[in-house]
């Protein structure tokens, strides 16, 4: 083995090593081959962490330049220290257990709410090398393990036993059986089109044409319901500071409430990576650049790791926009607009190109992306003219309730 294999295929390069170096030593086969996983996954979970770490400090740094200020700046150049600085506070915090509070689950809950996060990073392929697990229905696993972490939610409102995390609780409730609806609608987008659920399947079918292309209305609908499953603003109707106090988290301290703090930045940056897979080109989609003689670097596994964490921080910079941005909403509006508005439209956006693509499928590929990309216009521009109508309607009824102007 050479540096150059190293460079090639780094994860087969040290699992290899490591087998050998375990064997060596006297262990089994199959004890070692455990023992390579077991490192494998601690390694994945550590760089998970840190990453996470530098999410803080960019969520600050990002947040205080919306709002005009400077953000952390004194901990180390940048303010690069205050991170662990926050780590340190709040391990030291006292950790407070209601005293009526069910203890196992409520302790339970926020770590629960850190592994439905770190599950997620076993089907995130950060390069054609370098990835966990290579699953044929990856996007179900993708729906199952997210959904542990509105289970985690769940728990930490019930087991308080305090009505405001209740509340926030039962919102979650509200908002995962709502949006998760048309996020699994327009997960099926990416799948016709791909012919196959598997997440490297996914981004390899892209390297011509990036699905955001041929389904930017799929890519629109699933970003709002990552958004809304994420509990961001305008959808953080499940902390609610101006109503719930800190709605299913208020009576969490110290590093339990730092491990829902950490969750929700990691959740939001690994679902920015789920959006560079599945409409993005992930680590790849350089539209066939890396074919093109001198350009073979491209495919260098670290290469493609910077270009996925590049296009997956856009993805969370873009969350970060709109949680700044947005004001919060309506619990009954929220509502509204996925099931009068997002459920229908994400089936249009679903079946439309669904059946374009059997029509369009032996068409040179500009004409097929060309024709893909028409119908979304299309179904945008009358999905625009249909609530301008609906618009008018209900201004012309309110306008007949409202009082008319007395004439002298």
């Amino acid at each position: 083995m050479t540096f150059a294999d190293f460079l090639n295929n780094p994860v087969n390069f040290i699992a290899d090593w490591l087998t050998g170096l375990l064997t060596g030593w006297g262990l089994p086969d199959a004890l070692a081959t455990i023992l390579v996983y077991v490192i494998g996954i601690t390694v994945l979970i550590v760089f998970a962490m840190v990453l996470d770490i530098g999410l803080v400090w960019v969520e600050r740094k990002v947040v205080a330049r919306f709002q005009d200020r400077l953000g952390p700046n004194r901990l180390g150049p940048f303010g690069l220290i205050q991170p662990f600085a926050d780590i340190i506070k709040l391990v030291i915090k006292e950790d407070i257990t209601p005293a009526g509070a069910d203890k196992v689950i409520f302790n339970i809950a926020p770590v629960l709410a850190a592994v439905s996060v770190i599950a997620l990073w076993a089907i995130l392929p950060l390069s054609s090398k370098i990835f966990g697990v290579d699953m044929n229905v990856a996007l179900l696993y993708l729906v199952a393990a997210g959904a542990l972490g509105t289970l985690a939610i769940i728990m930490a409102g019930w087991s308080s036993n305090n009505k405001y995390a209740l509340v926030g609780a039962f919102r979650m409730v509200a908002n995962m059986v709502s949006y998760e609806i048309p996020m699994v609608v327009v997960l099926l987008i990416p799948t016709i089109l791909a012919d196959t659920m598997s997440v490297q399947g996914i981004t390899q079918a892209q390297d011509g044409l990036w699905f955001a292309i041929l389904s930017p209305l799929g890519f629109l609908i699933f970003f709002i319901s990552a958004i809304a499953e994420l509990g961001r603003t305008p959808f953080d109707l499940i902390e609610a500071e101006s109503e719930l106090t800190a709605g299913f988290n208020v009576e969490y301290s110290g590093m339990k409430f730092g491990w829902f703090y950490a969750s929700e930045l990691l959740h939001a940056f690994t679902f920015g990576g789920f959006m560079a897979v599945l409409f993005f080109g992930g680590y790849g989609g350089f539209f066939g650049l890396e074919k093109v003689a001198g350009f073979g670097w491209l495919t260098n596994p670290f290469i493609e790791a910077a270009v996925f964490i590049a296009k997956a921080m856009f993805g969370y910079w873009a969350i970060m926009w709109v949680k700044y941005s947005l004001p919060r909403i309506r619990i009954d509006h929220m509502l509204a607009f996925n099931w009068k508005f997002l459920v229908p439209l994400s089936l249009v956006a679903l079946a439309t190109p669904a059946i374009l693509h059997k029509v369009l499928i032996d068409l040179p590929t500009w004409q097929y992306a060309l024709g893909m990309f028409a119908s979304n216009v299309v179904i945008a521009s009358g999905t625009i003219e249909i609530l301008r109508a609906n618009s008018r309607k209900q201004r012309k009824a309110e306008e007949k309730l409202s009082p008319q102007p007395v004439k002298n």
